[in-house]
């Protein structure tokens, strides 16, 4: 049975920034679905995408953005077979996602953000396209920030639990053009997985903005993941 590929989205995204990328996984019969996350706090992200990994059987390939990272490195299930990281945030066991981020200095374009009365992180509108995905259209742009959805600040400053990074065969996309996570931290993350690294000019939205290159990679992880292939990996 094929590997199903199940994708999770970050902050400020839903299961919709990966459209371009199922659809070019799709047309090459690869099983693939996006996993909804609530963005409220890391174990309810991990509880909601083991929730939608019950709709799957057989080996799976979680892949994540940004933020969720943190998610698909805490699923230590044994079906899943590899993880791909697309310029993603992945804490080692008690570490936070703030923590990671603020390793390295931000990129002057990402905005400051403050919680909410709720305790919500939003990205400003009139920020979102300069900071968040500037290799996208401007119309493309405005879209993403009108639909986008917030974080809670409770989700970056829970601790991870065990990494499932250090058990598993992993992937990363570097995005040397990310304005939201410091490139420089993305290659510590990937070194310290042991991850294959794969290094490109793109942004911080690269599923929207370069959906197949992450196809790409994502179809480099599945390919272990396979049984007849599943020993290599």
């Amino acid at each position: 049975m094929d590997a199903t590929v199940v994708l999770v989205h970050g902050a400020w995204a839903d299961g919709s920034s990966w459209a371009h990328v199922i659809t070019l996984l799709q047309s090459e019969g690869l099983k693939t679905m996006a996993a909804p996350i609530p963005l409220t706090s890391l174990s309810d992200d991990v509880a909601a995408l083991e929730r939608a990994l019950e709709r799957t059987d057989g080996p799976v390939v979680l892949v994540a953005h940004a933020y969720a990272g943190a998610v698909i490195g805490a699923v230590t299930q044994d079906r899943v077979r590899s993880l791909v990281f697309i310029s993603a945030l992945s804490p080692d066991e008690g570490e936070t996602v703030a923590q990671i981020f603020y390793r390295d200095k931000p990129s002057p374009e990402a905005p400051k953000l403050t919680p909410d009365s709720h305790g919500l992180l939003w990205m400003p509108n009139d920020r979102f396209g300069a900071a968040w995905c500037q290799h996208a259209r401007p119309e493309q742009a405005a879209l993403l920030a009108a639909i986008q959805r917030p974080i809670a600040v409770a989700a970056i400053q829970e601790k991870a639990p065990k990494a499932a990074w250090k058990a598993k065969p992993s992937w990363y996309l570097v995005a040397e053009e990310d304005r939201m996570i410091n490139p420089a931290t993305q290659l510590f993350l990937a070194r310290r997985m042991g991850a294959q690294v794969r290094s490109e000019k793109v942004d911080h939205a690269s599923p929207i903005t370069a959906p197949k290159l992450v196809a790409e990679m994502i179809r480099e992880a599945v390919t272990p993941a396979r049984p007849d292939a599943a020993q290599h990996g």
